[in-house]
């Protein structure tokens, strides 16, 4: 990425304050929707607590000669996370989720709310704790059984846990409790692989002049974004659970993910081409799925960014996340076609030029690889999602532990394999150690396995 582009890109992150908060402003205007959500998929302990404040007034609209409003058919209301297809097929029954007493708890409905305003008749304030056996996952959403009838208004939400003790507000839910401190024995962990990295490099350069790529200077800067990465995500959770808010942290956290992204993504692709291990140049149509793949990632980046700070409330905003995740899985399927390409290649080579057994290592090699970053992209875009899914509410901290777990097992594996020393076992073998006879055999029904 071009320094104008980073550029750019901090630019647009800077402008974002609040990301990831649990205290948040969620302006609703002129909204005619029968459900907006508000806060998706929190975990409440024991004593778990919502407090709402809204202005007042709050403005009605509907059509002209429409009788009046009946304001206890819009209000609030809490459910069971898992309940979201039930509010959906409620709707299109034409029921009011406000009389729906198996899938929703009611806070209170406008009526409620313009009976008990403070003292200067501008703001209503509303608390509700979970009792005891209630605890699990909620979500808070606003409804509107009124036809032809929309809203505007401006409220303040604020979810939390009590700290141990009863020592005060815990802003993170409780599935994330453990996050700050598994994000920070990550970064550890990373820095200690990124040390060992950078001293294989130095200890390579001096011993063995020329087995250090440029490639693997590029995989150490992936891993010290990494580092800087989890480090940022340990101390945004970490004020989220003091403050209710990152203060900041969401920024750095946002611009050094979004730079440990499109490097993860070209090294993968120049790995997958073979640059540096096999040729010194990308032809062009590899250039093509570097030019098409980082924009992507550029723009579903900032994508995000905009959408997490609009909030839930925003119209179509369950919408756009799904395609942003799928903009998401379509660039990591797109980084395969260089190694596929690559495999075809070697197998082209084996099979024509006088040196088969050295072609037949490194084909053996890339092979190795595509199927590390199939199980790598499998896992974590859709084992992970469904890990977070159907987790328990208070685990759904083990979701992140598999995704950083499968992403430190990748990083180091890759490292291995393509460590920067002259006899690297996947890139030289004897030729007394296989026969020819037993290499066509294995490319003919490896290969064009794999390829069926």
């Amino acid at each position: 990425m071009t320094r104008r582009a980073l550029t750019l890109l901090a630019l647009v992150l800077a402008l974002v304050a609040g990301c990831e908060a649990r205290i948040r402003d969620e302006p609703v205007e002129r909204d005619g929707r029968a459900l907006i959500p508000i806060a998706m998929d929190y975990g409440f302990e024991e004593d778990g607590s919502i407090e709402i404040s809204i202005q007042h007034p709050v403005h009605l609209f509907t059509v002209e000669n429409a009788p009046e409003i009946d304001k206890t058919k819009l209000g609030f209301f809490i459910t069971a996370s898992k309940a979201d297809t039930a509010l959906e097929a409620d709707i299109a029954k034409g029921g009011c989720l406000l009389d729906d007493l198996d899938h929703t708890l009611v806070l209170f409905t406008f009526a409620d709310m313009a009976e008990h305003l403070n003292e200067e008749g501008d703001e209503y304030k509303f608390s509700y704790t979970i009792a005891p056996g209630k605890q699990g996952e909620y979500s808070l959403y606003y409804t509107n059984c009124v036809p032809n009838t929309a809203v505007s208004f401006n409220l303040e939400v604020e979810l939390y846990n009590p700290m141990p003790g009863g020592g005060g507000k815990d802003y993170l839910s409780a599935g994330e409790k453990p996050l700050p401190t598994l994000y920070l024995i990550a970064f550890f962990v990373y820095a200690a692989v990124g040390a060992f990295w950078a001293l294989t490099l130095y200890n390579s350069k001096n011993s063995q002049p020329g087995s250090v790529q440029q490639i693997h200077l590029l995989m150490g800067v992936l891993v010290f974004f990494k580092c800087l990465t989890v480090l940022c995500q340990s101390g945004m959770y970490h004020l989220i659970r003091m403050k209710g808010d990152p203060e900041g942290w969401n920024i750095a956290f946002y611009i050094f993910y979004s730079i440990r992204g499109l490097l993860l993504f070209t090294v993968v692709v120049l790995i997958g081409t073979g640059w540096s291990f096999l040729k010194p140049f990308l032809n062009d149509r590899e250039k093509q799925v570097l030019m098409i793949v980082i924009p992507l990632q550029v723009f579903a980046n900032i994508a995000v960014v905009i959408l997490d700070e609009n909030g839930p409330a925003l119209n179509g905003w369950l919408e756009w996340r799904d395609l942003f995740h799928l903009l998401d899985i379509i660039c990591c399927c797109a980084i395969l076609f260089p190694i596929v390409w690559s495999i075809k290649h070697l197998r082209e080579a084996a099979m024509t030029d006088g040196k088969k057994i050295r072609n037949m290592n490194k084909l053996i090699l890339f092979r190795q690889f595509y199927v590390m970053v199939v199980a790598y992209i499998y896992f974590t875009r859709i084992i992970v999602f469904l890990l977070k899914s159907t987790a328990a509410y208070n685990l759904t901290w083990l979701s992140n532990f598999a995704e950083e777990g499968a992403t430190l097992a990748f990083y180091c594996v890759t490292g291995w394999m393509f460590r920067p020393i002259v006899d690297n076992p996947y890139l030289h073998l004897n030729e007394d150690e296989l026969e020819l006879e037993d290499i066509e055999a294995i490319v003919e029904e490896g290969v064009e396995g794999k390829g069926a």
